[in-house]
C-alpha cells in the first residue's frame, strides 16, 4: 500500500524533480544493488517520472516482474533470494527521500520553519520509536541536510526513518 503523501502536489513535486536532478548530475543518486543492470540504467528516469507524475506505488509496480530487480543477491557469502517484497520496499523509500527532500525545499521557498512526522501508511506492529516520531517538527534545513548526505542509509536525524516505516512529512 502506497503512503499517502498529504503535499504531493505540483510545487512539492517540482522540487522533488530539482533533487533528483541534483543528484544524477553529481552522481550522487542512490542505486540499490537489488537492481539488475537494466534495473540500474532505468532508475532515474524512473524515480524522475514517479516525482513528476506517480507515486511510490507506481514505482513499485515499474520495478516488479520487468527484470529490473535481481533474483538473488550476495549475503554472507551465499546466494540467497532477494525478498519478494524488494520493489516495494526500494520504491517507498527512496520515493519518500525524495518528497521529504522535494517538501523540504518547498517550505525552505515559502519561508516556512518547520515540517511535521505524520504516519502516512497504517502499520500492523508499529515500531516504538517510530510511534514516538509522530507530530515531531523539525527544521526543514536540518532535515534536507541530513538525507541530502544520507545516500542509501537511514539519516542521522532518522527523519524519514526508512522504508516500512509508514512515516514521512507534511506541511504545518
Amino acid at each position: 500500500m502506497p503512503l499517502d503523501y498529504r503535499n504531493l502536489d505540483a510545487r512539492t513535486r517540482e522540487f522533488m524533480v530539482a533533487e533528483i536532478d541534483k543528484d544524477e548530475a553529481g552522481s550522487n543518486m542512490y542505486i540499490s544493488p537489488r537492481l539488475t543492470a537494466d534495473g540500474k540504467e532505468d532508475w532515474p528516469n524512473l524515480i524522475r517520472t514517479a516525482a513528476q507524475d506517480h507515486a511510490d506505488g507506481w514505482l513499485a509496480d515499474q520495478l516488479t516482474g520487468t527484470g529490473r530487480m535481481a533474483a538473488t543477491e550476495q549475503r554472507q557469502g551465499k546466494d540467497v533470494r532477494v525478498p519478494h517484497t524488494a520493489p516495494e520496499t526500494l520504491a517507498e523509500g527512496e520515493f519518500n527521500r525524495y518528497y521529504a527532500r522535494g517538501l523540504c525545499c518547498r517550505a525552505m521557498d515559502e519561508g516556512i520553519n518547520r515540517v511535521i512526522v505524520y504516519r502516512a501508511k497504517p502499520v500492523a506492529n508499529p515500531r516504538t520509536g517510530s510511534e514516538a516520531k509522530i507530530g515531531a517538527e523539525y527544521n526543514p534545513q536540518d532535515i534536507l541536510a541530513d538525507l541530502r548526505t544520507a545516500k542509501g542509509v537511514e539519516p542521522a536525524l532518522g527523519i524519514p526513518p526508512g522504508p516500512n516505516s509508514g512515516l514521512t512529512l507534511k506541511l504545518p
